[in-house]
């Protein structure tokens, strides 16, 4: 059952609990009790609203940084991420595979606040070796939902 709340709720999180109890056929009192399980067990960690930024006049840069680091003896990935997760700009941060060590998604108002977050705080870390900084210029597709308006062919039918 747990992975059918998961399934529904990840897709719309704002689902009534009693649509979400007919839908899977089971008890309000049910659901629920499961939902504040997974909260418990931190298998749900929060709820959010996907905000197509672009459609407002309150624009924000989103930039994905991959960061190479030098684990320090004792400490590892796990301190150098939680350094990095602290700051307020920093939306997310993923340990991964291949040529580089994290990468790191921010926002900022302007590529120059995103810029000066890499100089002045990211880049002078002792563990940092380097930084490559890449600027999203346009969503199409976030978190499941497509955000990108479909364009109309224009193109004119021309028949023999």
């Amino acid at each position: 059952m747990r992975e059918k709340i998961l399934a529904i709720i990840e897709k719309n999180s704002r689902i009534d609990l009693k649509d979400l109890a007919v839908l899977l056929g089971e008890s309000e009192t049910a659901i629920a009790n499961e939902i504040a399980e997974m909260e418990k067990e931190h298998i749900i960690c929060g709820y959010h609203t996907l905000i197509n930024w672009d459609n407002t006049s309150d624009e924000k840069v989103v930039a994905l940084i991959e960061v190479k680091v030098t684990p320090q003896r004792g400490m590892g990935f796990d301190k150098i991420a939680e350094r990095i997760y602290q700051y307020n700009e920093v939306n997310a941060v993923y340990l991964m595979s291949g040529s580089f060590d994290f990468t790191v998604f921010i926002e900022g108002k302007t590529m120059r606040q995103v810029a000066q977050f890499v100089s002045e705080k990211l880049s002078p870390m002792e563990s940092v070796l380097s930084t490559a900084t890449h600027f999203v210029l346009k969503k199409y597709k976030d978190h499941g939902t497509v955000l990108a308006e479909e364009t109309p062919d224009e193109r004119m039918l021309i028949t023999p």
